[in-house]
C-alpha cells in the first residue's frame, strides 16, 4: 500500500489564500480520485464552513482530539465533496493552547492521533492557523511536508523567512523528516509588475521549491466559501478551478517521483 502524504498548508501571515488553497487543493485531489482527509486546525473554522458544514453546530472538532475528549475516528465527518473527509474546527480551538500548557509531549498530540487513521487516506491536508503557535507546531510535527501559499504583494516575503526558520526548528527538534513541499503563488495579477517581481524574488531564494501553477486573482474563488462549496463545485470552469486542478496534478506527480 502506498504511503499517505501529510501536507501542512502554513503561513503565519493572514490573507494569503491559505484556507482557499487547503480547501480547493483537497477538493481537486478528491476529484482526481484520491481519498483525502482535511484537518481544520484554524480556530476561525473557515475550512469547515467552506466545505458546507455549520462550524458552530459540529459536535466534535480538533479541539476535542487535542484535549483527549474524543477519538480521532469519532471526529471525522464527510463533506460536500465525494472522497473528501474533514476534522472540523471552530472558535473553541482558540483556548486549546492554554489548556495544554502542562501536558507532556504536547507537540506530538496530533501526530499520535493522525497515526491511528492515516493509512486509510492517500492525502491528509492540514490547514494551519495564521500564527506560529502550539497548534501550528503540532501540525508541522505531524506532517511530511509544508506547502506555503504566498500572496503576490510587497510584504509577502517578510513572513517567509520567519516561517522557514520555524520549519527548520521543528525539523531539528521534533520532526527530522519534515521537508518543504513548496511555495504556491496566490492572488496573482498579470496586469501588475509587482506580482511578477514577487515571483522572481522568491524564485531567487527558493529555486526548485516552487510550484509552476500560479493561482490568479479570481472573483469566483472569493465567492465560493460563502456558498459552502469548493471552487470546483461552485464554478467548475472558472480560472480558479482550472488553476487548483493544475496544482493538484503537480502535487500528485510529485508523489510518484
Amino acid at each position: 500500500m502506498k504511503k499517505v502524504r501529510i501536507i501542512a498548508v502554513a503561513n503565519q501571515k493572514g490573507g494569503v489564500g491559505k484556507t482557499t488553497t487547503a480547501v480547493n487543493l483537497s477538493a481537486c485531489l478528491a476529484e482526481a480520485g484520491k481519498k483525502v482527509l482535511i484537518i481544520d486546525a484554524d480556530p476561525q473554522g473557515n475550512t469547515t464552513s467552506g466545505l458546507g458544514l455549520e462550524k458552530n453546530n459540529v459536535e466534535k472538532t480538533i479541539y476535542e482530539i487535542l484535549l483527549d475528549e474524543s477519538s480521532i475516528e469519532d471526529t471525522i465527518v464527510g463533506t460536500c465533496v465525494d472522497g473528501l473527509f474533514i476534522i472540523p474546527s471552530n472558535i473553541n480551538l482558540s483556548g486549546a493552547e492554554i489548556e495544554l500548557i502542562g501536558r507532556d509531549k504536547r507537540e506530538y498530540i496530533l501526530t499520535e492521533a493522525v497515526g491511528k487513521i492515516k493509512n486509510e487516506y492517500e492525502f491528509i491536508i492540514i490547514d494551519c492557523p495564521p500564527s506560529l503557535n502550539l497548534i501550528t507546531i503540532n501540525a508541522l510535527t505531524a506532517s511530511d511536508t509544508v506547502l506555503v501559499p504566498i500572496q503576490c504583494e510587497y510584504f509577502a516575503l517578510e513572513g517567509l523567512e520567519q516561517l522557514l526558520h520555524t520549519i527548520g526548528l521543528v525539523k531539528k527538534r521534533l520532526n527530522p523528516s519534515l521537508e518543504m513541499e513548496g511555495v504556491v503563488f496566490t492572488m496573482y495579477d498579470a496586469r501588475t509588475n509587482l506580482s511578477m517581481e514577487v515571483v522572481e524574488e522568491v524564485k531567487k531564494d527558493l529555486g526548485d521549491n516552487i510550484y509552476k501553477t500560479i493561482i490568479p486573482r479570481n472573483v469566483r474563488l472569493g465567492e465560493a466559501p460563502s456558498h459552502g462549496l469548493p471552487i470546483t463545485m461552485y464554478d467548475s470552469r472558472s480560472k480558479g478551478a482550472e488553476s487548483y486542478r493544475l496544482l493538484a496534478e503537480e502535487v500528485i506527480e510529485k508523489e510518484w517521483n
